[in-house]
């Protein structure tokens, strides 16, 4: 058996994880996690800055594959894409240094609808001294890297809001999402107005998200071309009964 543990943080948009703009773990920061690039032109590539916390030296190496969605949700296709050139893909980062990386997309300049990719930040395991052994627990991050068509705008709409107690009994807001559009778009690039009223009609409960709100309190949202999305957000309502009601608008500009 190989000496060592790995532990995985995979920071994916799960329905109701909060996707900030940077990932910690104890031995490095990655950021930023949410990637958007175009297939041409001054926003083909961007970079990821991983900054060594530990206190010994870091090696860590960057692997890119092809995402999908499966019932709204972002999921690995499979092996590695030759669609984005990283440099360097490999490097061993200093105790307290941080190492730029280049993330470019490569692929077909001509797209019909936006991609998504994963980059993964995997920390890599460290040679020991011959003659001795050592648990290594080892971190892996993941990058999510879309890329949009030029000139596409999103159509991001909430098409239902119910409430839902699923997991530890509070009333909490479910939301539907859907994107008739060719390219991706997020949530957190508009505002979000939530009206929770009681069985006689009253309003309990009124509050408007704004972007950064968003961001912080739900997470990016992020919903691909064409599809539709069912996302349980950690907004706790005041009652669980009643009826609510999810407005959607988009940021402008």
């Amino acid at each position: 058996m190989k000496p060592w543990i790995k532990k995985f943080a995979l920071i994916a948009a799960a329905p109701i994880a909060i996707v900030t703009a940077a990932a910690t773990a104890y031995a490095m920061t990655v950021q930023p996690v949410i990637i958007d690039l175009f297939p041409s032109g001054r926003q083909m590539s961007q970079v990821i800055q991983v900054q060594n916390t530990f206190q010994t030296q870091l090696p860590v190496e960057l692997r890119a594959q092809t995402a999908t969605f499966e019932n709204g949700a972002l999921k690995a296709a499979g092996g590695e894409t030759d669609d984005l050139l990283i440099f360097p893909p490999q490097a061993l980062i200093e105790p307290g240094r941080t190492q730029s990386f280049r993330v470019q997309y490569v692929g077909d300049p001509e797209l019909a609808q936006s991609k998504h990719f994963y980059v993964t930040v995997a920390q890599l395991p460290v040679k020991l001294p011959e003659g001795q052994s050592a648990v290594q627990v080892l971190y892996n991050f993941q990058v999510i890297v879309s890329v949009g068509v030029p000139g596409a705008k999103p159509a991001l709409q909430v098409t239902n809001a119910t409430i839902s107690t699923t997991g530890d009994g509070q009333p909490r807001v479910s939301l539907n999402l859907s994107n008739n559009s060719n390219t991706y778009g997020y949530l957190s690039a508009g505002s979000l107005k939530i009206v929770q009223r009681d069985a006689g009609g009253k309003e309990v409960y009124s509050r408007t998200f704004s972007p950064a709100e968003i961001q912080q309190e739900i997470g990016f949202g992020l919903v691909g071309a064409g599809q539709q999305r069912e996302m349980l957000t950690p907004i706790v309502l005041p009652q669980a009964g009643g009826t609510l009601e999810a407005e959607f608008t988009p940021r402008r500009g």
